[in-house]
């Protein structure tokens, strides 16, 4: 008898291992990976793997790797703050849709804006927000210099989210605009974080905000050390900030 091996069941095979590599990895990091997330997940990988190529939204594409550096790296971030579910949360420079996607299915019910300046990623994650079925979502095409300045969303947020898309003090800036007094920056870096703390200091007194805490963990299967910076807000941040685009990065505080 022959056997007949077709798309579907390739398919079948690689989301059973990415799966696999779900439940494992949340078990070695002490996450709780319920069934309705795990669905959730496939069809993310799924549409991610189906429009990575076409738009540039990851390097990552091997099963393990990016269910540890895409979906469970984003969810380390309830590992250093505790996210009450009625919270409005906003990801900054959102990419693929990582960190805030996963958050957002480990707790339905908060309410989350994707902020991404590429118009290809917006209209990906536009689409993926569609076929994932979720609600109370918000895709914001836009410069975060220019987001953060307006009304809708300036202090408008109890946390905001962002991967390591710059250096702290960049993104104290271009972050903490969106957080309301009292509400948190969380930013999710690599090892050896201290010395960009402490270059942000200033930037983060200057936006209203201060170190509360940093966490420390190791991702699974030898994929990399994480540090989660949380910044908490305490003064409102000046109406001159954020400065025009581009020129955090070109002149960060310092």
């Amino acid at each position: 008898m022959r056997l007949v091996v077709t798309d579907e069941s390739i398919i079948a095979v690689i989301l059973m291992r990415f799966e696999e590599a779900l439940i494992a990895g949340g078990q070695a990091l002490g996450i709780e990976i319920r069934r309705d997330m795990l669905d959730l997940f496939k069809v993310h990988y799924e549409v991610l793997m189906e429009f990575g190529r076409q738009t540039n939204l990851t390097a990552i594409e091997g099963k393990e790797e990016v269910a540890v550096k895409h979906f469970l790296d984003s969810l380390t971030c309830s590992k250093a703050i505790e996210i009450e579910d009625d919270w409005d949360v906003v990801d900054i420079g959102t990419g693929a849709g990582f960190p805030g996607v996963p958050l957002k299915a480990e707790r339905p019910s908060l309410a989350l804006t994707l902020v991404e300046a590429s118009l290809k990623r917006v209209r990906f994650l536009e689409h993926l927000v569609s076929k994932l079925g979720l609600s109370d979502v918000e895709v914001v095409w836009g410069r975060a210099e220019d987001v953060g300045g307006m009304m809708h969303h300036r202090e408008n947020y109890d946390l905001a989210v962002a991967r390591g898309v710059a250096e702290l003090s960049v993104l104290a800036e271009l972050c903490l605009p969106f957080v309301r007094l009292g509400g948190a920056f969380v930013a999710l870096k690599g090892p050896g974080v201290e010395g960009e703390v402490s270059k942000a200091m200033k930037a983060m007194e200057t936006m209203g905000g201060c170190v509360e805490n940093i966490v420390r963990m190791s991702l699974p299967w030898d994929h990399g050390e994480r540090s989660i910076v949380v910044i908490r807000k305490e003064v409102s941040t000046p109406e001159k900030y954020p400065r025009r685009p581009g020129i955090p990065k070109k002149r960060p505080i310092a």
